[in-house]
Parts: C-alpha cells; structure tokens; sequence
C-alpha cells in the first residue's frame, strides 16, 4: 500500500518533520536503521545555543584553533585523507568565516532560535513531554582574557533581558566546580536554553507513536528508484516502501543523495560526550560554555554531560580514549577537583556544512523528495523550526521558490 509521507531518518530532525506533519494532518511512517536509541541526536550537550554564541565559521577561526592547538587546548583534529571533498569543504569553511557571512547567521539563528523554544515550550507544557527543557540561559565561561575582553566590547551596553556580565561571587553560584583563580570572566545569555536530549527523544518517539505514527526500525535503505521526475519507491535489502513524498533526514550519511547524484556539501564531523554523576553541590545552575574549550557543561535530572571535540576525516566509529581524556584534562585545568562517577563515554558523526547553514528544501529534479540534512551540533537547536518549514512545504505544495525560509536558511541557496 503506498503511504503519504515517508522520513528516511529517525534523528531529531526526522522526528520533528514527523511532528509537525502529524499536527498538520499527515500520515507519516518513519524509516530508520537503528531503533532511535543510539544515533547521533543522543549524544547533544542538550544546549539549545542559538543566540549570542555564534557559528563555528567564526571571524578569525583558523588563527584562533592554530593557538589552541601550540597551547594542546583545541578541539580540532584534521585527519590525513584523500579524499578531495574533505579539502573542498575546509576551503569553503575558511571562505564562510567572514564578518558579513558570520552577521547573517547569527540573524538566522536568532530568527528560528525563537520558533525552537516555543515550539519545545509549547511541547513541554501542553502536549505532556517531558523534556526536562529549562529557559535558564547560559553561561559563557571564559578561560583566556584577551577573548573575554572581546566579547565584552561586542556587550558593552547593558540589556538585562539579553545577558548579565556576572561577578566572581555570581560565577561560583552558576559554577561551584570553577576554579576561579584561572577562569577570567563570565557572561549569562539569558535567551538560551536547554534540555536532556535522550529523554527529549524517547519522549518524542512516545508521543508520534500514541498520535499514529508508523515506525519501521532496524531497517536501512540502501535503494532509491528515481524515475520520470520521482521518486518512484526507497528499498532495503529486502522490502520495497512507496509514497507520495519522501523526506531524506539522513544526518551525515549521504548515500541515498549519491545514487541520486546531488553532491551535498556536507561531511561527518566526530564529536564526543561524557556523561557522569557529581556531587549535587558543585552541578552548574545551567549549561555552561567553556568559551576557549569548545567544551559544553550540561546539567540534567539525574547527572551531567560534557561534549567536546571535532574530527574532520575520520571513520573510526569507536571512541578514542586519547579524545576522552583529553577533554577530561582541559576541563580540569579550569575546575575544582572532583570524582567524575558513572561514566558513560560516547561519540558519534554530526553532519557538518561549511557555513552552519541546513540543507533543506525541495529536490529541483525529484520534486517528491525533500531534504531535511546538515544541521551539524545544531540539530537540537534547530529540528523544530526545520520540522515546521518541511511540513509547511508538503502540506502547500510549495517549490523551493515560494518559501521564503528555504530561500533564507537553506544551504542551497547561500554562498
């Protein structure tokens, strides 16, 4: 029997499209090759970051990961690789990391950074979700002076509904575990947000299934039959699914996009979470940036998360105990000691653009298939706003052209 609307993809952003169709009216059968447990939406910081902390294409990037990495402080690691897309991209990342471009990112992610936490708000409080989502902002900590004497020029003025430069008295309350001989200075962005993402997932996946979602887990597509101007059908090994539309919600695996020919400028980017208990006493009051680390400091109910890292030209599905532990040694530079407890280590790939920017949008060949890709470490932050302009797409039968947020925050429409 041929179904509506098949998503190819059970991450955060496939089950945000899933959502927002089902709101809309749309029957929806999801398709993943795990069982939702285990992909890559699992292993977030749980820091919804989409205001005043900007892009990874920064404005002086490459100068700033180049001391980072003489210091033995950077999150980043180029692997040696062959393969020319990987170049390509880092060409493109440095070309994106400019004034102008670093500008009109920050806009886009304050514009859908809005419809994100209202939309998880709305969730949380009317739907019967528990996301354990917090609308306490979060604390950018600084480790390096001439970067936190920047970004108090860029915050100069005061607006207490934006952020907060906060004393040293107000850091230890937001950060018990600080070492505040070595941190230089604070700042709390109070528009942010956060939640668990494991118990963000499973309860999304609970909620589509009560509300008539179809999932088929545990099966991967390795097949698209494109025929006169469609999608005809997807197939696995063995069994073939048909549907009036298809939504590619992939992350970084990019198989489907090849057997259709479309290069997506994209590539997997390895990162890393540790997941512990600590004492209730030194827990940060909200997620915390360490600025100059590129580490995330998440609380949650019932323990606490750190995420760091960036591997470009890795395949290595297992966790590398070297990362582990180098981000367990940079975190401690700059805290108080304490027993990490019940460690639970993870690492996974994030579908990274050069610029930031999602890939979505309608295929201009396949006009029933849409993607729903690339939203990098910024799928949690971004899955519900992404999820509400694909469903807007389906249900009105729009072109690329006739959506003005696919032409706004649709990586194929920007430099």
């Amino acid at each position: 029997m041929k179904k509506d609307v098949i998503i190819i993809g059970g991450g955060v952003v496939g089950l945000m499209c899933a959502y927002s169709l089902v709101k809309a009216g749309r029957q929806v059968t999801v398709i993943d090759e795990g069982d939702i447990t285990n992909s890559t939406s699992f292993g977030n910081a749980g820091l919804l970051s989409a205001f005043d902390k900007g892009s990874l294409s920064y404005p002086g990037v490459i100068t700033n990961t180049l001391k980072q990495m003489i210091k033995g402080e950077s999150p980043v690691k180029i692997h040696p690789t062959l393969d020319p897309k990987i170049y390509k991209w880092l060409m493109k990342f440095a070309f994106s990391a400019n004034e102008t471009r670093f500008k009109r990112t920050i806009m886009l992610f304050e514009k859908y950074g809005h419809i994100t936490n209202e939309m998880y708000k709305y969730m949380q409080e009317h739907e019967g979700l528990d996301l354990d989502f917090h609308e306490k902002g979060m604390l950018s900590v600084f480790t390096q002076q001439k970067t936190y004497e920047d970004k108090l020029k860029k915050y100069n003025k005061p607006d207490d509904e934006k952020f907060s430069v906060l004393d040293k008295e107000q850091i230890k309350e937001y950060l018990p575990c600080g070492d505040f001989d070595k941190i230089k200075g604070a700042i709390l962005f109070k528009r942010n947000t956060h939640f668990d993402p494991k118990r963000a997932m499973l309860e999304m996946k609970r909620y589509l299934s009560e509300n008539g979602v179809e999932f088929i887990l545990n099966e991967k597509i390795q097949h698209i039959r494109l025929q006169d101007g469609e999608v005809k059908y997807i197939s696995s090994k063995g069994k073939t699914y048909e549907a009036e539309t298809y939504v590619m919600a992939t992350g970084y695996q990019t198989l489907l996009a090849s057997l259709r020919k479309k290069e997506l400028m994209m590539i997997p980017a390895k990162g890393y979470s540790i997941t512990f208990d600590m004492p209730e006493e030194l827990k940060p009051k909200t997620s915390t940036l360490f600025n100059d680390l590129f580490i995330v400091m998440t609380p949650r109910r019932d323990n606490v998360r750190l995420t760091s890292k960036l591997e470009i030209g890795s395949d290595d599905e297992k966790v590398v105990k070297e990362q582990i532990e180098s981000i367990k040694t940079n975190f401690s530079n700059y805290t108080k000691p304490f027993e990490m407890k019940n460690i639970v280590e993870w690492t996974g790939f994030r579908p990274l653009t050069p610029n930031d920017i999602p890939l979505i949008g309608r295929d201009e060949e396949y006009k029933n298939l849409v993607y729903a890709m690339g939203l990098g470490w910024l799928g949690m932050t971004f899955a519900p706003s992404i999820g509400n302009i694909i469903k807007d797409m389906i249900v009105n039968n729009l072109d690329n052209k006739d959506s003005d947020d696919i032409l706004l925050f649709s990586g194929f429409y920007q430099y």
